[in-house]
């Protein structure tokens, strides 16, 4: 009788062919070829990585840039506008002796220029007539007075609002019809 754990145990590969081993050995060297290549690619897609995320924080870096010059330049044309007023607020005060109507048209001519540079940027007047319809958004109410108008409608305006390309600098101060 033969003792199965006495017979010998046949080695892996020792009953193939010498082909086989060529195979393994060709099959190894694509492995080692097809690795190499997917090394190679992820090499190329971690520079192409650094590159986006370097021209990403280029971009961002210029445009922080470029937003901080149009604030710079925006404020400067601005006070550029202002300068003839000054000039004319200054010339008025070096008049020594001027009269009361000199004085009145100096004020109006140099209120004209003001009025003049600031619309140039786009800041007009919020100036509701009387009987306009009261509206939160750039009017503020600081009192309701019984009037023979409808309700929430604007019986007078106390202060001038202003408005920048349509945004509300300050509201105009009204009073407001109380409901009857």
């Amino acid at each position: 009788m033969t003792n199965p754990e006495n017979s010998p145990t046949p080695t892996p590969g020792a009953d193939a062919p010498a082909s086989s081993s060529a195979a393994q050995d060709t099959a190894a060297a694509d492995l080692q070829a097809e690795l190499d290549a997917l090394r190679q690619r992820n090499a190329e897609l971690n520079d192409q990585l650094l590159r986006a995320l370097a021209d990403a924080d280029n971009t961002r870096r210029r445009a922080e840039e470029e937003i901080a010059k149009v604030r710079k330049f925006a404020v400067e044309a601005f006070a550029e506008s202002l300068l003839p007023v000054v000039d004319s607020l200054e010339a008025g005060l070096a008049v020594q002796e001027a009269t009361p109507q000199q004085i009145r048209e100096g004020a109006e001519a140099t209120l004209q220029q003001l009025l003049s540079a600031l619309a140039r940027h786009k800041v007009t007047p919020i100036a509701p007539a009387a009987g306009a319809r009261f509206d939160p958004h750039q009017h503020h109410a600081i009192s309701m007075v019984p009037a023979d108008q409808p309700a929430n409608t604007v019986v007078s305006t106390l202060q001038k609002g202003y408005l920048m390309a349509e945004r509300v600098l300050r509201p105009a101060l009204v009073t407001v019809a109380a409901p009857q």
